[in-house]
């Protein structure tokens, strides 16, 4: 009877640890697990009163990217930014190329799951957005999973912030678009 039950927990052991580790495995994967055919479209950097922010680099399995179809967006970071400065800049961002203020549920939910989401930044800091049409987007901060938001309208209003005519930098919206070659 001993010895069957010290074979039974060490296969329970073992399941768990097996467990354990794909569970590892899969959030440290990577952005590119999700787009595995994703090719540089194009790059920027942007800078704000002459000082560098973050270079930007869109990738994709199309050519030309829209929301029809997945794509990543990389922000390497140069300085370093809050969390909460991250946070509101994008909901002042979006709520700007929007043109209609957001409710307060939805602005709250929104910054809730940005939050979740961002992590204060410094120089070298990457976050990786996935833009999933239909499902949502992914956020992956130097290359490991930090967040799922299963929001369609959440992921387009916040890509736009980069991807839409009316964005506040159109140089780096054509540079990220390969529009400058």
């Amino acid at each position: 009877m001993a010895a069957l039950t010290s074979r039974l927990c060490s296969t329970l052991l073992l399941a768990l640890l097996l467990a354990c580790a794909q569970a590892q495995a899969d959030s440290q994967a990577g952005w590119r697990e999700r787009l595995p055919q994703a090719s540089l479209i194009g790059s920027g950097d942007f800078s704000w009163f002459g000082f560098s922010v973050y270079n930007a680099r869109l990738w994709s399995p199309a050519q030309q990217v829209d929301f029809s179809q997945p794509f990543a967006l990389e922000l390497t970071y140069r300085r370093n930014i809050s969390r909460d400065t991250l946070v509101d800049t994008s909901l002042d961002e979006i709520r700007r190329i929007n043109g209609e203020p957001l409710d307060r549920e939805q602005q709250e939910t929104w910054a809730r799951q940005m939050r979740q989401a961002f992590v204060d930044v410094k120089d070298g800091t990457r976050i990786t957005g996935v833009f999933l049409p239909e499902e949502g987007c992914r956020f992956y901060v130097d290359g490991k999973l930090q967040h799922v938001i299963d929001d369609p309208e959440f992921a387009r209003a916040f890509f736009s912030i980069w991807l839409d005519p009316q964005t506040r930098s159109p140089k780096l919206r054509a540079a990220l678009l390969g529009l400058n070659q």
